[in-house]
């Protein structure tokens, strides 16, 4: 049965929407839609995986805990190696930020 990765967005709400789509031998894919969210100003992801992750539509920026943020469009993507402290710093807040993130 096929999906579309644009349908069934769910509302803008206080939290980020993480939808599993997949997750088999140690390779998990993930949909994520984000409206305005940002990680909180202390809170560092530190991921026990890489995580490769594509920006499908809106805007956002990732921050390194030690290198300069990234400011991503439509269409960037980008590889973050386990153990790189991360954050979403911003993400457009009037329109809906599709992400897909391949942790492996």
């Amino acid at each position: 049965m096929s999906k579309n990765i644009f349908k069934n967005i769910p509302k803008p709400s206080e939290n980020e929407f993480f939808e599993e789509l997949i997750s088999k031998n140690g390779i998990k894919i993930e949909r994520i839609i984000s409206h305005g969210h940002k990680s909180s100003q202390f809170e560092w992801y530190n991921q026990t995986n890489d995580e490769w992750v594509i920006l499908l539509q809106g805007e956002a920026v990732i921050s390194f805990e030690d290198e300069a943020s990234v400011k991503l469009f439509a269409g960037d993507f980008i590889n973050i190696p386990a153990h790189k402290k991360h954050r979403v710093s911003w993400t457009k807040p009037d329109e809906d930020t599709i992400w897909l993130a391949v942790h492996y």
